[in-house]
């Protein structure tokens, strides 16, 4: 199984596998024709305190990574969107224009090295 990251404005293509929005808030002026996402999952994304924290700041990832790791520790969607990723392939989208500091690179990370211990 293969998990990718893709920016929600960037065309889906039929590689994406499932497509599944990791952000709490829909992207900004994306219809959902276009977005063509099979699954949101508000509730693994950042807390709306933890997310306004962080800004999209470079400086804050290292922070605002250990920070949304500890949300998501008893976070009850990850157990979900473990299972998918363990069975299907999966492309996490999200809205950040930085594509290195967001939170989807978080969660791949961490259901990489889940499946990996499996």
């Amino acid at each position: 199984m293969q998990i990718r990251l893709k920016r929600a404005y960037v065309a889906p293509t039929d590689e994406d596998g499932q497509r599944i929005l990791v952000d709490r808030l829909w992207p900004r002026g994306l219809s959902k024709d276009t977005a063509r996402i099979d699954l949101w999952l508000k509730d693994v994304a950042p807390s709306s305190g933890l997310r306004k924290w962080f800004g999209h700041d470079p400086d804050k990832w290292p922070e605002f990574s250990q920070r949304y790791r500890a949300e998501l520790k008893d976070n009850p969607a990850l157990p979900a969107l473990l299972e998918i990723a363990q069975h299907a392939d999966i492309t996490l989208v999200y809205a950040a224009k930085d594509e290195r500091h967001n939170q989807a690179v978080v969660l791949k990370d961490l259901l990489e090295q889940a499946i990996a211990q499996a």
